[in-house]
C-alpha cells in the first residue's frame, strides 16, 4: 500500500507539472499564433473567452465521469486530450480555426484539472495529512519550464506549430506514462441511503459556498496576473522592465507558499491556512494599492501572493473530502466556478477603472479576501478525511 500510494503521489505531480507545462506553452506562443492567425488583440481578447467555455465545460463533463470511471481512468484521458490539443493554436489560420482550438483545448485543459484534483484528493486521504498546496505548486514549476523551453525555442526561430507539436508528443508521453501509477478507485460507505445514485445528488450547500469563495480568491488570483504590472507602470510610472517584476513577485511569493502550505495546515489546520492566509492577502493587496514607492508595492504584490498561496487549495482539499463517493462532481463545483473568477478579474477591474484610478480599484479583492478570512470557519465543517482513516496513517 505504502509503495502504491508513493507511486500515485508521484504520479499526481507529474501531471500537475504537464497541465502547467502545456497551458504554459500555449501563453508563449500568444504572440507568434496571433500573427500568424492575423487577428488583432481586440480579436483574441474575444476568442481566449472559448479557452474558458471549453475549460468550464470540461470540468463539468469530468467530475460526474470521475467519480463513475475513477480517476485512474479520467486523468489519463484529460492529458492525452490536452496534449493533442495543445498543437491546434499553432496550426490555426484564422479567427474561427483558432477559436476552434482553443474551445477544444479549454475542454482537455477543464477535463484533466477536475480529475487530477479529484485523484490529488484521494492520495491526501491515503497520507493522511495535506499534501494538496504542493502538487498545485508543481503545476505553478511546470509553467516556469515551459516559459524557459519556449523562449529558448523561439529565440531559434522555430515556429509555434513545430514547438508546440513537440510538447503534444511528450505530453502524449509523459501522459501514458505515469497512468500505471494512478491508485485505483476506492469506494468509501456512503453514510447517505445508497439508493440515489452519486450523479444524481443534490449538490450540498457547503460545496457551492466553497466556489462561492473559490470564485472569489481566483478573480483575486486573476486580478494579480492581469493587472499588477499595469499597476506599477501606470500608476508608479515604473519602467516596462521594473513594472514586470510586480507578477514575478507574485507568481514566485505565491508558488514558494504553496511549497510550504501542506506543513502549515498540517500543523495549524486548514481554516486557519484560509483565515489568515486571506487576511494576510488583504493586507499585501492593500500595502500594494496605496503605496506611492515601487519598492514597497513589489513587497505588497509578493505579500498578496504569499497570503492566497494556500487558500485555494484548502478549498479544493475539502471539496473533495466532503463526500469520497461525489469527489469529482464536489471538486468540478469548486474548480468551474474558481476558473470563471479568475476570468471575471480583467471583466471586472477593466470597467471599474472608468469610475476611479486603477489602485483603488484593487479594494475590491481586497473585500474578497477579508469576506473569505471571516467565512474560512465554513472548512471546519470538512470531517477529518484523511486522519478519520486509521488504516491509512502508517503510510
Amino acid at each position: 500500500m505504502e509503495t502504491s500510494l508513493r507511486k500515485g503521489r508521484a504520479a499526481t505531480f507529474g501531471y500537475f507539472a504537464l497541465n502547467g507545462f502545456l497551458l504554459g506553452m500555449w501563453v508563449v506562443h500568444i504572440p507568434a499564433v496571433e500573427h500568424r492567425a492575423g487577428i488583432s488583440h481586440a480579436v483574441l481578447g474575444w476568442l481566449l473567452l472559448m479557452l474558458g467555455l471549453g475549460a468550464f465545460a470540461g470540468m463539468q463533463a469530468a467530475g460526474p465521469l470521475t467519480d463513475r470511471a475513477g480517476a485512474r481512468t479520467v486523468v489519463p484521458l484529460g492529458a492525452a486530450l490536452c496534449s493533442a490539443a495543445v498543437v491546434l493554436p499553432g496550426l490555426a489560420t484564422n479567427a474561427w480555426t483558432l477559436g476552434g482550438a482553443l474551445l477544444l483545448l479549454g475542454f482537455g485543459n477543464g477535463c484533466l484539472d477536475v480529475s487530477m484534483n479529484a485523484h490529488a484528493v484521494q492520495v491526501e486521504r491515503g497520507y493522511g495529512r495535506p499534501v494538496m498546496s504542493a502538487f498545485h505548486a508543481t503545476f505553478s514549476i511546470g509553467g516556469v519550464l515551459a516559459a524557459l523551453i519556449g523562449a529558448r525555442t523561439l529565440s531559434w526561430g522555430w515556429s509555434p506549430a513545430v514547438t508546440l507539436g513537440a510538447a503534444a508528443v511528450l505530453g502524449l508521453v509523459a501522459a501514458a506514462a505515469a497512468a500505471g501509477a494512478l491508485l485505483r478507485p476506492e469506494r468509501a460507505d456512503a453514510e447517505e441511503p445508497a439508493a440515489g445514485a452519486p450523479s444524481r445528488r443534490r449538490t450540498p450547500r457547503r460545496i457551492w459556498f466553497l466556489a462561492a469563495l473559490a470564485l472569489m480568491l481566483m478573480l483575486c488570483e486573476g486580478v494579480a496576473n492581469d493587472w499588477s504590472v499595469l499597476h506599477l507602470r501606470d500608476v508608479l510610472d515604473a519602467p516596462d522592465a521594473t513594472a514586470a517584476l510586480a507578477y514575478g513577485a507574485f507568481s514566485t511569493a505565491m508558488t514558494a507558499g504553496r511549497l510550504l502550505a501542506d506543513r502549515v495546515a498540517a500543523r495549524v489546520g486548514p481554516v486557519a491556512v484560509l483565515r489568515h492566509g486571506a487576511a494576510v492577502a488583504a493586507l499585501g493587496l492593500t500595502t500594494a494599492a496605496l503605496s506611492p514607492w515601487v519598492p514597497l508595492a513589489l513587497a505588497g504584490w509578493a505579500v498578496f501572493g504569499a497570503g492566497l498561496s494556500g487558500c485555494i487549495p484548502q478549498l479544493f482539499s475539502a471539496a473533495g473530502h466532503a463526500d469520497p463517493n461525489a469527489a469529482g462532481a464536489n471538486v468540478s463545483r469548486v474548480a468551474g466556478l474558481g476558473y470563471l473568477g479568475m476570468l471575471a478579474g480583467p471583466a471586472v477591474i477593466g470597467p471599474l477603472t472608468h469610475l476611479v484610478p486603477l489602485n483603488l480599484t484593487f479594494f475590491l479583492p481586497v473585500a474578497f479576501c477579508v469576506v473569505a478570512a471571516c467565512t474560512a470557519g465554513v472548512l471546519r465543517t470538512q470531517s477529518p478525511a484523511p486522519a478519520a482513516e486509521p488504516q491509512t496513517e502508517r503510510v
